[in-house]
């Protein structure tokens, strides 16, 4: 249980008056983290605790969340504070009510993304690390996305599936990808948009009719990483991708480097939950060798 005195208290300096935090009732949605709605005297809170080893996720969560606002063109859960004290770390986030998709919530969508990732940068990565899942993402500047995605996602995968025992021809063949990888990008040069980082069909929401995102791992990078993850686990109807490419088509060699970028994923979910991930990891970079 998180120290709700501490919670509290920090919710009061961003001007949230709490007259009874005992009174939070958990909630689903908090896989890695504790989740619960609370009442308070100004509105409803969606929070999310931890113990202060989590600080570092709910703030760069926060900070990600701020900066996927600021070009207004997606609604996300706006950031009423994040706090960590003594033992106890925390994200307050505003309550919204989460519906199911429809048609026109995933049209919007699709629109509002392809607005989204015209927001770019002229380098690759953020100012910060941040986490996928519960593993940590790095996210450090760099001038080429082939040696970013290289170095940062790929590689780094590989080398903790290394640690967690995942040897062999996953290590093998991954090097051989490794080196590889330029091909995948002849005559196409990306720009580093600005990404959610982990769009899958869990992290949107149809909040009253508006597309809602939340649990973004931000950073900036080639937009069809995104769409390569909305694809990996389903949840994004055809009007989401009709939407999106009338307003910015894909360019040719885009489903070769969709796998390319599911790869990442599929490498971070066998890390992250072991070998049931490992035929599918497999299977991608055999495919991904072959062209």
């Amino acid at each position: 249980m998180p120290d709700w005195p501490i919670v509290q208290a920090h919710l009061a300096q961003a001007g949230v008056t709490v007259s009874d935090a005992a009174g939070a009732r958990p909630v689903g949605g908090g896989d890695i983290s504790a989740a619960w709605r609370l009442e308070t005297a100004d509105a409803q809170l969606f929070l999310k605790t931890g113990p202060a080893s989590s600080y570092a996720m709910f703030s760069a969560e926060a900070e990600g969340l701020d900066e996927l606002a600021a070009p207004g063109v997606i609604r996300v859960p706006a950031v009423v504070a994040c706090a960590v004290e003594a033992d106890t770390a925390f994200i307050a986030l505003e309550w919204l009510e989460l519906g199911r998709p429809t048609r026109d919530t995933e049209f919007r969508l699709g629109q509002q993304l392809a607005q989204l990732h015209q927001t770019t940068r002229d380098r690759f990565g953020w100012h910060r690390d941040n986490s996928i899942g519960l593993t940590p993402q790095k996210n450090d500047w760099a001038e080429d996305w082939v040696d970013f995605f290289r170095e940062h996602r790929l590689r780094f995968q590989l080398q903790l599936a290394a640690r967690n025992g995942f040897t062999g021809a996953l290590q093998e063949q991954g090097v051989r990808l490794l080196k590889r990888l330029p091909v995948f990008f002849d005559g196409y040069e990306p720009q580093a948009s600005l990404l959610h980082g982990d769009l899958w069909g869990g992290n949107w929401a149809n909040c009253d009719g508006t597309p809602v995102i939340f649990d973004p791992a931000v950073y900036f990078g080639d937009r069809e990483s995104d769409l390569a993850m909305t694809r990996l686990f389903g949840g994004f109807g055809t009007a989401f991708y009709q939407a999106y490419e009338a307003k910015a088509p894909l360019a040719p060699g885009h489903r070769q480097r969709c796998e390319l970028y599911q790869l990442y994923h599929v490498l971070n979910h066998l890390n992250l939950f072991g070998s049931g991930y490992l035929s599918r990891a497999e299977a991608i970079i055999h495919a991904l060798l072959q062209k």
